[in-house]
Order: structure tokens, then C-alpha cells, then sequence
């Protein structure tokens, strides 16, 4: 059988691949499991410094299995399902890495979700983002889900899609500031890898301290404490390196020291 979620590493590129494409990636319990131990082995590697995540087969993630809720009893499974999801989303959110959602196809749902736990997105135009559960499913999200669709998108954005369960494209997701880029299909997989390669070729410290402090003003406990973030970043021989290059008009070598 093939397997529903798959992992590479190139360099300091971890990427995911979401890989149920005749359920457009929707994810089972298993898919979400294997995403919690891929942020596992990010932590606990220190050359992994850029998690990327994508599906195969023209979409993102199309939500939650749906079959998985036939098993459900009660309002009390509802709540078990949404603090198990948010456990999942915020350790994507919290990751040692910077993350990427490439978004192609269907992004909706518990795929929205995954999205929004990441610190970039960039999609192609075929791409769609929407939360449609008020006029299929008529199940609920969690309130930290709703406010980090807030946070990203705007108020009115976010009640445009839980409330009216519009699906919104790309372009208009590029114009709230939810999507940083976007690309035409063709030139989408060059589009990713310039971002990704960009990310990797980066100052590690700089990227860790500003990766923690763009997190925290979405919640995300800072690693320790910001005056330690900041010396450790001043004191590193990359910082000296970095200066030295500059005034030398030279390209600095970054090592994460």
C-alpha cells in the first residue's frame, strides 16, 4: 500500500507530502500521526532548518477524513476530535524550523488549518481556501483555529469563509496577506524551490529568532527569553562573519554557530 504521507530531506529541507490524492489528501488519523513525528525529527535535528509541506495529485488537504466521524457518539467525541487537532496544529506551529505550505487544489478545512500553523504559504492558481463545514458538515473549529484565521486574514476574511462558506481563490488570499505568493501552475514548482532554496541559504539564528518572535504575537511561547534570543544571535560567529563580509563587500557563509 502506499504510504499516505511521505517524507525527503534535501539539504536542510525537510519536505512532507500529504499523499492521498483519490481523497484529495484528505487526512486520516494516521496521515496526522505521521505529521506529528516529521515535526519530531525537525526538532530534533538541527541541520533540518525549513519544513515544507505540500500534496500530491493537484490539492493540499481537503479537510479531515470524513469517515472518521461516523464513529462519533456525541458532543464529547467532537471535543476529544477538536483538542487532538489543535495538539497536531500547535506543534506545527511551534516547530524548530521555518515552515512553508506550497498549496495546490484544495486547501480547506483541516487543511486551512494546517496552512495557517505555517509561517508562509505560497500557492499556485489553481489553489482554493475556504472552511465550507456551515453548509456541509455542520460541525464547528476550535477557537485557537478561528483566531489564527483571524490573525492571518482579517476578521471579516475569516467570517466571510465560516460563516458563508465561500471557497476563496488564491489571488484574493494573496490580497489579505494569508498567501505571501502566488504562481501559475507551470511555474508553481520553481516558485517553491526559489523559496525554499532562499530560506536555506539564510541566516539559521536570525531566521530562529525571527521565526519565535513572529510566533509569539500569535501566541507561540518564545523559546526562552527574548534577551537570550537576542544575545545569542549578537554573540554567534555568524554575526561577526556577517559583519566582516558586509564591510568586505563579500558573501557570508552562515553556519548556524
Amino acid at each position: 500500500m502506499m504510504a499516505q504521507l511521505t517524507t525527503s530531506v534535501e539539504g536542510p529541507v525537510l519536505a512532507v507530502t500529504f499523499n492521498r490524492p483519490e481523497a484529495r489528501n484528505a487526512m486520516t488519523w494516521a496521515m496526522y500521526e505521521a505529521l506529528v513525528q516529521a515535526c519530531a525529527r525537525v526538532n530534533a535535528d538541527e541541520s533540518l532548518r525549513v519544513l515544507l509541506l505540500r500534496g500530491s495529485g493537484g490539492a493540499f488537504v481537503a479537510g479531515t477524513d470524513i469517515s472518521q466521524f461516523l464513529e462519533f457518539e456525541d458532543g464529547s467525541d467532537g471535543v476529544r476530535y477538536e483538542e487532538r487537532v489543535e495538539e497536531i496544529v500547535s506543534t506545527l506551529a511551534s516547530v524548530d524550523a521555518v515552515t512553508v505550505a506550497a498549496v495546490e487544489g484544495a486547501c480547506v478545512g483541516g487543511g486551512l488549518a494546517l496552512a495557517a500553523a505555517c509561517d508562509l504559504r505560497v500557492a499556485d492558481e489553481t489553489a482554493f481556501f475556504g472552511v465550507p463545514i456551515a453548509r456541509t458538515l455542520g460541525n464547528c473549529l476550535s477557537a485557537p483555529n478561528v483566531d489564527r484565521l483571524v490573525r492571518l486574514m482579517g476578521r471579516g476574511t475569516a467570517g466571510e469563509l465560516l460563516l458563508l462558506g465561500r471557497l476563496l481563490p488564491a489571488a484574493r488570499m494573496l490580497d489579505v496577506g494569508f498567501v505571501q505568493e502566488v504562481a501559475p501552475t507551470e511555474g508553481f514548482n520553481a516558485m517553491v524551490s526559489e523559496v525554499v532554496g532562499r530560506l536555506a541559504a539564510h541566516a539559521p539564528l536570525t531566521l530562529w529568532a525571527s521565526r519565535s518572535m513572529l510566533r509569539a504575537t500569535a501566541g507561540v511561547p518564545l523559546p526562552t527569553t527574548e534577551e537570550e534570543m537576542i544575545a545569542r544571535v549578537y554573540g554567534s560567529e555568524d554575526f561577526r562573519d556577517g559583519v566582516r563580509a558586509f564591510v568586505d563587500k563579500a558573501r557570508p557563509v552562515w553556519r548556524g554557530l
